[in-house]
């Protein structure tokens, strides 16, 4: 029983500090819009930048980041073994996009995502960072780079020989994201799915 608490505890952590909104913490602090009401209603860094600008965007997507990789970080540094680290990410990945403090509506978990894989291996999280840059860069689309980058994610863990738990939490990950963004992909398809700096 006591060998279970510690990794439990670190779940729950995890899941919790992924339940954080940042995009709604960000909108309370600053006074705009929330971003569940407003723009595309997706509790994102995305939507902030509509409603908010640049810096706001930036600060929200840190946050998220940063709640991905903090929880995992904090379980390796208690010794944890890859399948817990695995299941920590995952716990805040979940927490993201169904966030306890928030009626379990959240984002779609780009972000929170690539901090997880930047706790559980980072040399995934550069692939996935570089593929979404260099489509967005192309494209100037954002939900076309994230999903381009969630579906590169289960190869890269693969070729780069990540283990089994974290390949299998990355691509579960890959999987909700491209989930989440089945309204985008719909939208990419008839090419009516908006480009930077519009809208």
């Amino acid at each position: 029983m006591e060998a279970l608490l510690i990794p439990l505890l670190l779940i729950t952590v995890g899941y919790l500090t992924g339940s954080i909104a940042s995009a709604i913490v960000v909108a309370r602090l600053s006074g705009i819009a929330d971003p569940r009401q407003h723009g595309s209603g997706n509790p994102g860094a995305t939507n902030v930048l509509r409603l908010g600008g640049k810096r706001l965007a930036a600060v929200t997507l840190v946050g998220d980041l940063i709640k991905g990789l903090l929880p995992v970080l904090l379980a390796r540094l208690l010794g944890a073994e890859p399948a817990v680290l695995a299941l920590v990410g995952l716990a805040a990945f979940l927490g993201h996009i169904y966030p306890v403090w928030f009626g379990f509506r959240g984002g779609k978990g780009v972000a929170t995502a690539l901090g997880v894989l930047l706790g559980l291996h980072w040399p995934t999280a550069l692939v996935a960072l570089l593929t979404w840059i260099a489509m967005a860069a192309l494209f100037r689309i954002s939900s076309l780079a994230a999903v381009t980058a969630a579906a590169v994610t289960p190869v890269a863990l693969f070729l780069l020989k990540a283990d089994t738990a974290t390949s299998i939490a990355g691509a579960a990950m890959a999987i909700l994201l491209l989930l989440r963004h089945r309204s985008n992909i719909q939208r990419l398809i008839r090419g009516e799915e908006g480009r930077f700096g519009r809208g």
